[in-house]
């Protein structure tokens, strides 16, 4: 599909743009250093990863370089000084694709640590630090990583993001809404303008939250996997039906291919992901050895309409419906098939909305999140199922979009209190969204009492932090007191484990 309006282009060969070294050009002299949206790394390999920058020297105003090409010199080294390049050369920043860069570098050993760095013209980055995933056939002891979710501008600082960047995980997995597309409502922070729409909304709101010196800092500390969730395009969309009464179809796939060009060109992804118009395939699977398999899923660019409504309320009929899917059909194959598959000890799926059937509503009342598996009963079942037969090892399923957190066993059969647990699930709360939160004692008790398959519940900022091991996965969860001020510290609120071979959360 192409889609000509508004500046925006088909992008069917890009990947040759991407990728390609440029041919030698004058040495630009900028106003200012381009490198204003720091550096970032993703997807690694047992032999390379994805390094990413772009070139912004007025970076809230489109970036400020017109529709020039440039060349951006990247070194990567076994050492922080540099003083052992084992990989550089020359890439193009294209204006066509905002002048980001995502270079896909290769032939690097398994499982260490390397260094990179970008140059344009007089100009260099900052230093970034990126690892390689372990051998195939490796057995790796640990590997720690960091899940994070909802990191709206407006109301919040991304102190989170200091912490996390001071734990040094091997990896930073994101669940989605890494912008929020609303018009501007100042609070603690202010986005610019009103509700996105074009291509040059989206590029400078990720812009404007690229700025913010904690998130750079996480993107530099190592490799990150990334996914969406709504607000990247529209809030509680559902492939081409906008939240929003009345827009058309045609209209909101405009809408969602600006969203999903921008997406790619402010992360650090593979060519493979480049969009084809309102298309992008961003599920995908990443391993580390025969320790842990990720299979990262998108539950909204294929998903039916919510049966419904998008809101949280009492079940319906349609929930019920076993051709509404979340998934779709291909990646749903593609999911079940790699896990019954996988060679990974730990089989974890990274993904956007609660999985568990969660009663909403202490007390007499029933209310579900229509937004999540549990408007789309049957294709959460099937899921269930298949881990009921045992066909995936290990399965822990970890969640953002709620801006709360949560544990939660999940049944074999979510209408029988007493089924079988099946796999766990690890719900991570919001970096800033919704301010600052805090504990609701009442109502967390009230949850637990009516849905006795949920172990926490508990609506503090922050992240969780995992260790995996051939015996244990442990997900520690890590809260602030405030978002709305600096510095507030770090807290470690609860510590849950799961061993190899026995399905369900236990705290530590």
């Amino acid at each position: 599909m192409h889609f000509n309006r508004r500046g925006l282009f088909a992008l069917a060969a890009l990947p040759a743009i991407a990728l390609r070294a440029g041919a030698q050009r004058a040495r630009p002299a900028f106003s200012s250093n381009p490198f204003t949206l720091g550096v970032a790394s993703g997807d690694p390999s047992p032999d390379g990863f994805v390094l990413w920058t772009r070139l912004a020297p007025e970076p809230l105003a489109g970036g400020g370089l017109g529709d020039e090409e440039f060349d951006v010199r990247w070194e990567v080294a076994e050492d922080e000084r540099f003083r052992r390049v084992v990989r550089s050369g020359v890439a193009v920043a294209d204006p066509r694709l905002a002048h980001s860069v995502h270079v896909e570098v290769a032939g690097l050993s398994p499982d260490r640590w390397y260094w990179y760095r970008f140059g344009a013209g007089g100009d260099e980055s900052p230093v970034g630090r990126a690892r390689t995933m372990a051998g195939p056939e490796s057995e790796p002891s640990r590997l720690t990583f960091a899940f994070a979710s909802c990191q709206h501008f407006e109301t919040g600082y991304y102190t989170a993001f200091e912490h996390l960047a001071a734990e040094n995980p091997d990896l930073v997995l994101h669940l989605g809404d890494y912008i929020y597309e609303g018009s501007a409502r100042p609070r603690v922070r202010a986005h610019q303008g009103a509700e996105l729409t074009s291509i040059d909304d989206y590029r400078n709101r990720y812009a404007l939250y690229r700025t913010d010196r904690d998130l750079q800092n996480a993107h530099a500390a190592c490799p990150w996997i990334v996914t969406w969730d709504d607000h990247e395009v529209d809030n509680n969309y559902a492939a081409e039906i906008s939240e929003q009464q009345g827009v058309r179809p045609d209209a909101f796939l405009e809408r969602r291919a600006a969203a999903y060009q921008a997406y790619y060109e402010h992360m650090p992804l593979r060519a493979a992901q480049i969009p084809r118009g309102p298309s992008m395939t961003l599920y995908r699977r990443l391993n580390f050895g025969r320790l842990a398999q990720f299979d990262v899923l998108d539950t909204r660019q294929y998903r039916t309409d919510q049966p419904c409504g998008d809101r949280t309320k009492p079940p319906c009929e349609a929930t019920s419906d076993p051709a509404a899917t979340l998934l779709g059909p291909r990646q749903r194959d593609w999911l079940l098939n790699g896990l019954e598959s996988s060679p990974a000890l730990w089989n974890v799926l990274a993904q956007q909305i609660m999985m568990a059937r969660v009663d909403r509503e202490p007390g007499e009342g029933i209310r579900y999140s229509m937004d999540q598996w549990s408007g789309y009963d049957a294709e959460r079942d099937r899921l269930m199922g298949f881990f009921g037969e045992g066909r995936a090892r290990n399965p822990v399923v970890i969640t953002g979009d709620i801006h709360s957190n949560w544990v939660n066993d999940l049944l074999l059969d979510f209408d029988d209190p007493t089924s079988r647990v099946v796999a766990t699930e690890f719900v991570g709360t919001s970096i800033s969204s919704s301010g600052d939160g805090g504990p609701n004692k009442e109502y967390a008790e009230g949850v637990m009492r009516d849905n006795p398959f949920v172990k926490l519940q508990n609506a503090q900022r922050g992240y969780v932090s995992c260790e995996l091991t051939p015996r244990l996965f442990t997900a520690r969860y890590r809260v602030l007191d405030s978002v709305t001020r600096r510095g507030s510290p770090r807290k470690t609120l609860a510590e849950f484990v799961v061993a190899s071979g026995r399905p369900g959360a236990q705290r530590a």
